[in-house]
Parts: C-alpha cells; sequence; structure tokens
C-alpha cells in the first residue's frame, strides 16, 4: 500500500504576516518558491504515482517547483473559506472577539466570494478527497504514493479524517508552509508516518 503524501505550499506574503488566506489566490514569495524548489529533496526520492493539488496558484506553483507534475485539480482541496476573516490575522479578530480560536468558534459570513464555511463543512470536503484516493493506495493503481499539495488548515482537517477523528482534532497538527507529512497504515490501521518535515 502506497502512502498520502501531503505538502503544504511554500510562503506567500499573507502566510508570512499571518493573514488567514482561504479564497484569495496569493502567489508564492521569493522565499515560497525557495521552499518549494526544496521539496524536491524533501521528498526523499519517493516514488509518486499521483499528484493532486488545490486550484489556487500558491498549489499549483508549489507542485511545479517540487517536480511534481499535476495529475489532477481538486477543488475539494481549496483552502478553508474563511468568509469574513480572510485576509485578517487572528490577532486583529480577537480586538472584536477576545479568545476567539478557528477551531473551536468558526468564522463569520463574508461576500460572495468568501460565504464562509465551518469546520465540519471542511471535513465533508476532505472525506470526499479521501475517499476518491483510498483506491489509488490500497490497489497499487497509482504507481506509488499519492502527493496532495494544497493548503495547512485543509490538509490538518484531512489528517484528522484520515485517522478517524472529528475535523476539529486538526487543530492539533500544527503544518508550517513548504513542508512534507505522509500518512500511511500499521497493521491495517490509519498512522501519520512523518510530519512537518522541512526541507534540508
Amino acid at each position: 500500500m502506497g502512502e498520502l503524501i501531503l505538502l503544504r505550499h511554500g510562503e506567500t506574503e499573507w502566510s508570512r504576516t499571518h493573514r488567514h488566506t482561504g479564497r484569495t489566490d496569493v502567489p508564492l514569495t521569493a522565499r515560497g518558491e525557495e521552499q518549494a524548489r526544496a521539496l524536491r529533496g524533501a521528498l526523499g526520492g519517493r516514488r509518486v504515482g499521483r499528484t493532486v493539488a488545490s486550484p489556487a496558484e500558491r498549489a499549483l506553483r508549489t507542485a511545479e517547483l517540487a517536480g511534481l507534475p499535476v495529475d489532477d485539480v481538486d477543488p475539494d482541496l481549496w483552502e478553508w473559506d474563511y468568509g469574513g476573516y480572510e485576509g485578517i490575522t487572528s490577532a486583529a479578530i480577537r480586538e472584536d472577539r477576545p479568545g476567539w480560536f478557528l477551531w473551536d468558534d468558526g468564522v463569520i459570513p463574508g461576500d460572495a466570494g468568501h460565504p464562509g464555511e465551518t469546520v465540519e463543512q471542511v471535513g465533508r470536503r476532505a472525506d470526499a478527497v479521501l475517499a476518491r484516493v483510498r483506491p489509488l493506495l490500497a490497489d497499487g493503481g497509482a504507481g506509488g504514493d499519492v502527493a496532495l499539495v494544497a493548503h495547512g488548515h485543509v490538509l490538518r482537517v484531512l489528517t484528522a479524517r484520515w485517522l478517524d477523528l472529528e475535523p476539529a482534532r486538526g487543530r492539533s497538527f500544527a503544518l508550517a508552509t513548504g513542508t512534507v507529512s505522509a500518512l500511511g497504515a500499521e497493521h491495517g490501521r490509519p498512522v501519520i508516518t512523518a510530519w512537518n518535515v522541512p526541507p534540508r
């Protein structure tokens, strides 16, 4: 059975300044491009048989620079829709909502392009992605591992769902930009085999 390789895209100006970046298509910074190129080495010679990416430019560019030709673009890998909190930092949100925590308190509705999502809705998208990639991992039809190139929060939720945890348990899996993680199985049970590994 192959493993599910998770790549969080490289740094953007908004990730560098801790602004919530859901559906806004912010490009990689120069450092983000360097991180993405370095992911080639961080993949450690893995045989990736299929690569699925978020439609966001920052994810597609990361896959390209990491040397992973994208086989499928999956809208379910878009980042959490932060609604009215798009582009705003947690610190700024807490000025109006002391103690606010995304995983517990969620988001407020935004404009038509950013209606917002609950963590459960993100979890349903993650479940849909997993339903599509699990058969590739199980029967070896992907020709190796399957790589998902996407965003911090959606990959954290997807990891929780891989482990059969509630979507909000994604809070437990901090994930930096430009890193590689891996999900696999041990004795037939889902496990994390590597997490938040930066390029060397």
